[in-house]
């Protein structure tokens, strides 16, 4: 699955990272690499839902990342 959006800092819970898709839908970056964790760039992330997956912060789908491309 490939999506397009911005990373975002959450403080809720102990804090996380999420992608927001140009469209709108959130998702929940699941262990993003140090690189992603830039709140406010632009990616595109290339990943997996991962439905056996729970967490805390409960914002949307969580998201595993494959790769990804910082857009400018």
């Amino acid at each position: 699955m490939k999506v397009i959006g911005k990373v975002e800092y959450k403080a809720i819970a102990l804090g996380t990272w999420a992608l927001v898709a140009k469209g709108g839908k959130t998702y929940e970056l699941y262990n993003p690499p140090e690189q992603l964790k830039q709140d406010g760039i632009s990616v595109e992330v290339e990943g997996t839902i991962r439905d056996d997956v729970m967490t805390i912060s409960m914002i949307g789908k969580v998201l595993e990342v494959r790769s990804f491309t910082i857009k400018s």
